[in-house]
């Protein structure tokens, strides 16, 4: 994409990282780490959850359920709000409520409690995620520069997805409490060296007034959207109350896009969408976290309930994907840099499709080395390559007043794809459950939704295909901190 700032100077030497810029980043990382351990480390707490508090399945559901509402529902309206009240500020604010939030999720008492503490850390993540995001997008000038801090940062969300596994399958054979408590004390000391390091952006000057219709339709929309995906397994995908509730969605989000395309500081300003890239990526992103949560769910089930694994001995089954995925934090920029963001989601899709693919021929005595262990460093690489290129293509080109709006737009990308395409392959495996449930019939059961799971992959690959047109010359910018004054001036080579 082209830049205000193109030059043909030759590259020069990386720019150096100074401390306060590894400490800006680092916090940043901490609150990402933080959304992505928080969302995977329920999941194994639940049956004990279940039992201390008396709940129903599908009481315990919305435990799960209830942050992904208040996150996937209020992201287009926390990365405005970022934009418009100040990023920085929006982050620390949001990070203090997710420590309180997290605090009181692990003394509550009651069901009805603990679901509202996890609808308040959700609706908290919803304006860290893209506030977090958009800091990095303008503390770090386009080109390498932000390649590798976005590469670091995304992979910390990966890695605090994977890890989060491993955590609660210790910390629950304790308590449960404990997997509720431990992000508390990480965000309190991120919120505070925060404060100290995090640069003081400006807000958007000149926005015209705040889009209070648009912010009310779009919350409303992505909630009840939200909602509807939650519940339709359980209510049934053809039933009345889930049909009328994606009508009521598709409408209001009709209503939405005629109020955007009127209003001086839209919630969305929808001519980014004009951008193939920006579509691709928001496609892509949909795409690839949806096919990776079906897949997980799907694996988790079978390791437990089929090969009747322990929690602790599943977690370490993902462990080598999340560790490859931790490993090439500070590299893919680098490899970002070289071929452009378009050639690695294209091959990550491919890597995540293969190792899907090869998760079909699971058995119920599988060899670990020759099915489970290839397919997560199949899927550990691909993720590695995929997730952070997506979050380059999203923001390369974006104006800085706009970053907040673009990142919201992406985070809602993948908490949207998670929830839809997750109730999808729920849906799948539920319509071939067999009558006499024996290991063999139950696993049996499960190769639909791996096939369906395989198929959004390979969607994702297809629409990534089409950005591999003749290529466009690369380009030069040059790199200054304008935030962070510590990082040197340099100029560096960006390719899309």
């Amino acid at each position: 994409m082209t830049s205000p700032l193109t030059t043909s100077a030759a590259p020069s030497p990386a720019v150096r990282w100074t401390p306060r810029l590894w400490g800006t980043l680092l916090v940043l990382c901490a609150a990402m780490f933080l959304d992505a351990l928080d969302v995977s480390m329920v999941g194994v707490a639940l049956p004990s959850i279940g039992a201390d508090l008396g709940l129903s399945t599908s009481t315990l559901q919305w435990v799960v359920s209830g942050y992904i509402l208040g996150y996937g529902g209020l992201l287009l309206l926390g990365g405005r709000t970022a934009d418009l009240l100040g990023r920085r500020q929006v982050f620390l604010v949001a990070l203090g409520v997710f420590a309180l939030a997290s605090l009181l999720g692990g003394l509550v008492d009651s069901g009805p409690l603990l679901i509202a503490s996890r609808f308040v850390k959700g609706l908290s993540a919803a304006f860290t995620a893209p506030a977090g995001l958009s800091i990095i997008t303008t503390t770090f000038p386009e080109g390498p520069l932000r390649n590798r801090a976005l590469s670091i940062y995304t992979t910390c969300g990966a890695t605090g997805y994977s890890m989060g596994l491993v955590f609660s399958g210790l910390l629950t054979e304790a308590s449960w409490r404990f997997t509720m408590l431990l992000p508390a004390p990480v965000a309190l000391l991120a919120l505070l060296v925060g404060m100290k390091l995090l640069p003081r952006g400006e807000r958007e000057r000149g926005h015209g007034g705040y889009d209070v219709p648009g912010a009310v339709l779009g919350t409303a929309s992505m909630l009840l959207l939200v909602f509807t995906v939650v519940q339709a397994p359980e209510a049934g995908w053809a039933s009345a109350r889930t049909i009328l509730s994606f009508v009521a969605v598709a409408v209001m989000l009709v209503v939405f896009v005629l109020v955007e395309q009127r209003s001086p500081s839209p919630l969305i300003r929808l001519g980014v969408l004009r951008s193939g890239p920006q579509v691709r990526a928001q496609l892509g992103a949909l795409t690839f976290v949806g096919s990776y949560m079906g897949f997980q769910f799907l694996v988790t089930l079978c390791m437990q309930q089929v090969l009747g694994w322990s929690a602790l001995h599943t977690a370490l089954a993902f462990l080598p994907a999340g560790a490859l995925v931790a490993l090439s934090a500070t590299k893919v920029g680098a490899v970002i840099d070289r071929f452009g963001t378009t050639r690695l989601i294209v091959l990550g899709f491919v890597l995540m499709a293969l190792g899907y693919t090869l998760f079909l021929r699971i058995d119920l005595h599988p060899v670990y080395a020759a099915v489970i262990l290839p397919t997560m460093l199949l899927v550990g690489s691909g993720f590695a390559l995929t997730f952070p290129s997506l979050n380059v293509q999203a923001t390369n080109g974006v104006d800085e007043h706009e970053q907040g709006m673009v990142s919201g737009l992406l985070n809602t990308s993948v908490q949207v794809g998670g929830a839809i395409f997750l109730a999808v392959v729920t849906a799948v495996v539920t319509a071939h459950a067999p009558e006499h449930p024996t290991a063999q019939a139950v696993l049996d059961s499960y190769r639909p939704g791996l096939v369906v799971v395989t198929v959004i992959a390979l969607a994702g690959l297809l629409l990534s295909l089409t950005g591999l047109r003749r290529p466009r010359p690369g380009h030069s910018v040059v790199v200054a901190t304008s935030t962070v004054k510590e990082a040197e001036t340099d100029r560096v080579p960006v390719r899309d």
